[in-house]
């Protein structure tokens, strides 16, 4: 009896250890999800990106020419490079970027000639691999580390083998040491950069040279035998012994040349072979993508949720290099100056704000702290607060969400940064506008001050800019509040509520107004543009993240908000064009989708399905959440409903999927939706785990019959930062009816400045 409960004890504790064992979650990573766009209609604007989490390079087949922000478009059929990327959407032109691209037969430079026909069907795209075969049967392939990469080109027998490298848009250098089979030199690319910026490459291969040049890109110059160049465009070409197959190692640095040997020793030194580093490649990502393990869904589900979770965990950008004592520095993007410490780029906090930082901060928030200090030292570095980094500040978009990333990051524990810091940068921010951009400073900060809100037409936007101000506001107030700073509560205090004097009380909607407080004439609700930021009315209407109850007081009460709510998806899918026009890609994906007035393809709206849980009918908002994660989002080319953005699109998706997102950032608080999945494990950083089981769930399952929270009853709309933090098991009843008496109570009702003042 003894021996029989030993042998069930010990077989409990294998079964566990497998269970808790990482499972191949790269498999369901599709990297050509939405990667079927154009100008005129984008399923994504993504690229089949090959890298590790947050990498600082990344790498990508090129299908559009050089400086195109088209970058890569399914339904082209030929390439013209492999290229190191870092673009963010094809809405921006990249930068730091070199390529290579292996011919056969004869050596061809012209980028528009040495194109090369290839089929899918001979494709293979996962964040760890990326391989294609030509119709020329010479095959590529790829595997990255965080700044770099091994690449391998397979000619075929009897065939001349060559490789051209490409120096892109800008100013680049080349050296070529044949005896060390090696090539070095740098590229100068992109914009906004400080004097000094180069991005130095150094490139090893593992066969030899039978012949080598240097070339350049404006009029396709050839310099056979040369070794060395410099100037616009120059890149170098190399020839191997027919039929060869050659693989390169290849890292970079912005900091020196000596630095991007150093990445490629750290990084690739002890890979001698591209199986190595691709296998490496997919340890690291199944890692990251274990942080999360769903199970009980279809086979398109995980490979939809995999391949969104992927594109959530490319941003932001690493842009810090290891010293050789394992120290982290960087090159400055802001002062052209290396400093210590970590920096992190390449995103738009307008968009990613949203989702795409609270999903960080939940997963990875050790990073999600180096970030904090990071925008402090950006601050310090250049006089202002990033809020769309390409690598250094655009001042792209609207509003000074800067602050909303570190009031989130208090809120949820993440302490590594002075608060008060945070809270002069901001005023600072608040109180100024910058020389860049729109949300570099605050456009129209003196008015938003004296008339409480940002008068139009004298400010592009402006009743979008007084809604996200208030928004940033209330962050401002709430990280002065709880770190006990007075004097900064006040300041934002007075402005947090300043939504209300855009709204119209007479249309019921948020409007232009004018300096002398008149509303905009000839109203039209679906008219796009004006005082709105690519959007209108239905879709701004929504944008008070901080105070839902107070919109709700606004408009009537619970029963006239949820009706509104309604009325979005009833509305005819009508566009009126407005100041844009004509018809702009966000548009027609919104007329595409036939949801009515909901228009998910871009960021104002997207939080907009929660509400309901704020009004006494949060069923609705399990409702709509499962329809729009099945009807928008799929795993294929054309997988989003519009832009990915930097991640957020992506992360909408994975909140979504777990059945909570994050309406107010700066609060502590997910408000619930329906999860996707029969189970859900979150496995913590902290070595905590959160588990949400719904084992009745199912595409008609969509609604909350009863819940409870670690064994007790659990009726709140809402779950706490720490509630899934400190770990434990959420379990949901899960029913094909909604139950319309579950969570009705004020207590279960999510944060509202009001509700919280009342």
């Amino acid at each position: 009896m003894k021996f029989t409960s030993i042998f069930l004890a010990a077989a409990c504790l294998f079964t566990n250890s497998l269970h808790a064992q990482e499972l191949d979650l790269v498999k369901y990573v599709n990297t050509l999800q939405g990667t079927n766009s154009k100008h005129e209609l984008t399923r994504g604007n993504t690229y089949p990106t090959t890298a590790l989490p947050f990498g600082m390079h990344t790498w990508t087949p090129q299908t559009g020419k050089n400086g195109d922000g088209w970058k890569y478009q399914y339904f082209k059929n030929k390439i013209r490079g492999f290229q190191q990327a870092h673009q963010c959407s094809s809405w921006t032109r990249d930068y730091a970027v070199f390529s290579f691209m292996p011919m056969v037969d004869q050596l061809v430079v012209n980028e528009n000639e040495r194109e090369a026909t290839f089929s899918h069907a001979n494709e293979i795209a996962k964040p760890n691999y990326y391989k294609v075969s030509f119709d020329n049967k010479i095959t590529t392939e790829i595997a990255p580390t965080e700044r770099g990469a091994h690449l391998r080109f397979s000619y075929p027998k009897a065939k001349k083998s060559y490789l051209v490298l490409d120096g892109y848009t800008n100013i680049s250098a080349i050296k070529i040491d044949p005896k060390q089979n090696k090539i070095t030199g740098y590229v100068n690319n992109g914009e906004g950069f400080k004097k000094g910026f180069k991005n130095f490459f150094v490139v090893y291969f593992d066969q030899p040279f039978i012949k080598y040049g240097t070339w350049e890109n404006r009029q396709n110059k050839v310099y056979a035998d040369s070794a060395t160049g410099e100037g616009n465009g120059f890149g170098a070409y190399v020839q191997f012994k027919a039929g060869a197959k050659v693989q390169l190692k290849v890292a970079s640095s912005y900091i020196s040349p000596e630095q991007a040997e150093l990445n490629l020793q750290q990084e690739l030194g002890a890979d001698k072979t591209l199986e190595q580093t691709k296998n490496k490649a997919a340890a690291i990502w199944n890692k990251s993508l274990n942080k999360v393990q769903v199970e009980g869904g279809s086979e398109a589900d995980m490979s939809t949720f995999y391949s969104c979770f992927f594109r959530a965990s490319l941003f932001s950008r690493k842009f810090y290099e290891v010293d050789k004592d394992g120290k982290p520095h960087y090159f400055s993007p802001y002062d052209g100056k290396v400093h210590d410490g970590y920096m992190f780029t390449d995103t738009g906090f307008w968009d990613t704000f949203r989702a795409q930082f609270p999903l960080n901060t939940l997963l990875h928030p050790t990073m999600q702290g180096q970030y904090m200090q990071a925008m402090l030292d950006a601050y310090d570095q250049c006089g202002w607060l990033p809020s769309w980094s390409f690598p250094s500040e655009a001042g792209s978009m609207i509003g000074n969400h800067a602050i909303s990333l570190f009031t989130d990051a208090w809120a949820k524990g993440i302490h590594t940064f002075d608060p008060n810091a945070a809270l002069k940068a901001y005023l600072h921010e608040a109180t100024n506008k910058g020389p860049w951009g729109p949300s570099n400073g605050r456009d129209g900060w003196k008015e938003y001050a004296q008339l409480g809100y940002v008068p139009y037409t004298k400010y592009r936007e402006a009743t979008a800019k007084t809604l996200e101000y208030a928004y940033d506001d209330f962050c401002g107030y709430q990280l002065a509040k709880v770190t006990g700073n007075n004097f900064y509560a006040n300041v934002f205090q007075r402005q947090m509520y300043n939504y209300k004097n855009v709204y119209d009380s007479t249309t019921g909607f948020m409007r232009g107004r004018d300096s002398n407080g008149l509303w905009r004439p000839n109203f039209d609700p679906a008219e796009w543009g004006g005082p709105f930021t690519e959007g209108n009315a239905w879709h701004w209407e929504w944008s008070v993240f901080q105070d839902i109850k107070g919109l709700i007081n606004l408009m009537g009460g619970d029963k006239k908000f949820t009706a509104k709510l309604d009325a979005v998806f009833t509305e005819p899918n009508k566009v009126n064009v407005g100041s844009y026009g004509g018809m702009i890609h966000e548009m027609t994906e919104m007329v595409m989708a036939n949801m009515g007035q909901y228009a998910h393809g871009n960021q104002p709206i997207q939080h907009m399905v929660y509400l309901y849980n704020f009004a006494g009918e949060p069923w609705k908002a399990q409702y709509h959440t499962r329809e729009v994660m099945h009807k928008l989002y799929n795993a294929t080319e054309d997988g989003y409903p519009g832009d990915e953005d930097q991640g957020q699109t992506s992360s909408w998706y994975v909140l979504s999927a777990l059945g909570f997102y994050s309406v107010t950032p700066g609060t502590g608080e997910y408000v619930m939706g329906s999860p996707l999945f029969k189970k859900t494990t979150i496995n913590l950083e902290n070595g905590k785990k959160f588990i949400i089981e719904a084992p009745l769930n199912s595409n008609e399952n969509v609604y909350i019959k009863s819940a409870s929270l670690n064994g007790k009853v659990y009726t709140k709309n809402f779950l706490t930062h720490s509630d899934i933090t400190n770990g434990g098991v959420l379990k949901l009843g899960m029913a094909d009816k909604p139950q319309t008496n579950r969570g009705l109570k004020e207590e279960d009702k999510p944060f509202s400045l009001t509700k919280k003042l009342e």
